[in-house]
């Protein structure tokens, strides 16, 4: 089995578990001075949604993005298995290995102390006021809308060294208008991790089978484009470090 991948996947996910909810919690928790400095929530929820997609962005142009492409999202994963660019097995692991990593990566999240709990760790579940159906179907469109994007930039050959660059703009468009309806979570790991440490489980199905709905459904969207996905990667498209990649794409890197 390909163990280096599945570390790098563990680690990244860890770390977009740690530092992107910190964000949330640094801006939305009780006391915290960003509340005062920025008191307009939909702002706080732009900054937010840039500033959680820029980690998930450094992560893909990180040493783990070199070695496992850096998905750190089951949903990712599933949408690269979809298209051919990556084996059965190694998907599972992939999977496992983002769980155990949102797992570990949600602990330091308790060091936040009472700032945090007042947010819950950063855990998304439905909205005030908002039913399972409308939550489950915000899921699905955000969903669909990261991995509709991921298929448009990866499968344009010119396009695709920016991918990491378009992830922060595009959950700064997001966040601010699904936050509220179920936390924009488009990530079942991103979801787990939270969820463990607050005891916040909410309908907590929904965050799995929104994502699953969402990139099934843009993986037949744009399958005109998804057919031209090389690699499982979202960045480092020329590495084939070890051998490792034989595993997760059928065609050749660029």
């Amino acid at each position: 089995m390909p163990w280096p991948l599945f570390a790098s996947e563990l680690i990244g996910t860890a770390l977009l578990i740690t530092l992107g909810l910190s964000i949330v919690i640094a801006m939305f928790g009780e006391g915290s001075p960003m509340v005062q400095a920025v008191p307009s929530v939909m702002w706080r929820r732009v900054i937010t949604g840039f500033c959680f997609g820029s980690v998930g962005g450094l992560i893909a142009v990180s040493p783990v993005g070199k070695v496992s492409g850096a998905h750190i999202n089951p949903a990712v994963t599933l949408g690269f298995r979809l298209v051919g660019r990556l084996d059965t097995r190694v998907a599972v692991g992939y999977v496992v290995a983002q769980l155990i990593g949102a797992s570990i990566g949600a602990a330091p999240l308790l060091l936040w102390g009472e700032m945090g709990r007042s947010t819950a760790f950063g855990a998304t579940v439905p909205g005030a006021g908002y039913s399972t159906a409308v939550a489950l179907a915000g899921e699905a469109v955000t969903t669909f809308g990261l991995v509709a994007a991921l298929c448009v930039f990866l499968g344009v050959r010119e396009l695709r060294r920016f991918t990491p660059a378009m992830i922060p703009f595009l959950y700064a468009i997001m966040v601010p208008l699904e936050a509220a309806v179920s936390g924009t979570s488009t990530n079942p790991a991103r979801t787990l991790g939270p969820a463990i440490i607050s005891g916040q489980w909410d309908r907590w199905w929904i965050y799995w089978v929104g994502p699953a709905i969402g990139t099934l459904a843009a993986t037949i969207a744009f399958s005109f484009l998804a057919t031209r996905i090389e690699v499982a990667k979202l960045y480092y498209f020329d590495q084939d470090r070890g051998g490792l990649f034989h595993l997760m794409g059928r065609g050749r890197s660029t």
